[in-house]
């Protein structure tokens, strides 16, 4: 990020930027925007990770192996390839690029995601979102369960050169048919060259990932991978220099803190350790046809649940 842009980021329509940090997720390299340290959550969304894009050579994957969720919502959604989605409920499902994957974790549930044998054997690009929605208190111990909505369901608008689909929640007057427990933005929108977005300010908290190409803001400019938290209470206007995708993503703040350690979110630090002494002793459902589940991480002694 330039001078121009933290400057921008210090007094215009940016809050903060935040700049991925690379980790490896079931064999492919992520970048993690969510959860940093200048910024916990975004509305509901407290984990984002943008996948790839990755060239897999025929015969590799990404291979996600068995693990736990409870206290939040995993959504998957792909700009490119497929994976297969298995759970501790039975679903077994193909995703496909601009489908949604709603898996509600509740009280706890168990998932794989993989790439499925027929895109493995001929190899190709995967890229796409996985971001974690945590859940109302009233929610978080919901029985688990799991949506899946094809991308020809999602609304779908084209103005100006922009060409935006609704993944959750309502935009410009349209509304996903993906069901949310609490007011929810999260848009895909592709930006032809010179073409702009205004980002209402009809959501208090607000963010946009530039998920390719490069964003205007006020004069400045900022890169593919870059997280921009608008500041609440205006309008923002983005642009794209050049041909460019941005996912907007946002709602209503939480009704209160969330913590997370691994693959657990909740408002109680006494949850989280009780689902992660559950995991250990092999309380959670398992997954039909999956096995070799991913084992409990150790906290390093003086290890605090964020």
């Amino acid at each position: 990020m330039g001078e121009d842009a933290a400057s921008t980021a210090r007094h215009g329509a940016i809050e903060t930027v935040l700049v991925p940090r690379t980790r490896e997720l079931g064999g492919v390299r992520v970048g993690r925007v969510l959860p940093a340290m200048q910024r916990r959550m975004v509305g509901p969304f407290v984990f984002l990770d943008e996948m790839g894009p990755v060239l897999f050579r025929g015969g590799d994957g990404l291979d996600v192996a068995p693990h736990p969720h409870v206290g939040l919502a995993t959504v998957t959604y792909l700009f490119e390839g497929e994976l297969l989605h298995r759970d501790s409920l039975g679903s077994v499902q193909v995703i496909a690029p601009g489908a949604v994957n709603w898996m509600t974790a509740g009280r706890g549930i168990a998932h794989s995601e993989r790439t499925p044998p027929a895109a493995r054997a001929a190899g190709g690009r995967l890229s796409g979102i996985q971001s974690w929605v945590a859940l109302p208190r009233a929610h978080e111990e919901d029985e688990p369960a799991f949506a899946h909505v094809a991308a020809e369901a999602l609304p779908a608008l084209e103005d100006g050169g922009v060409r935006l689909r609704v993944i959750a929640g309502a935009f410009a007057g349209a509304r996903s048919p993906v069901r949310v427990l609490s007011e929810t933005l999260y848009v895909d929108a592709a930006l032809a060259a010179g073409a702009r977005l205004e980002v209402p300010a009809d959501q208090e908290e607000r963010a946009a990932l530039v998920a390719s190409g490069e964003l205007e803001v006020d004069g400045a400019r900022f890169p593919a991978g870059q997280l921009l938290v608008l500041r609440p209470g205006a309008p923002v206007v983005l642009r794209a220099p050049s041909d460019a995708r941005v996912l907007l993503l946002g709602g209503e703040p939480m009704d209160g803190e969330r913590h997370v350690w691994w693959n657990f979110v909740s408002s109680s630090r006494e949850r989280i350790e009780q689902a992660a002494a559950d995991w250990r002793a092999g309380r959670f459902p398992s997954i039909p046809g999956e096995r070799d589940p991913v084992p409990l991480p150790e906290r390093p002694p003086g290890m605090r649940i964020r």
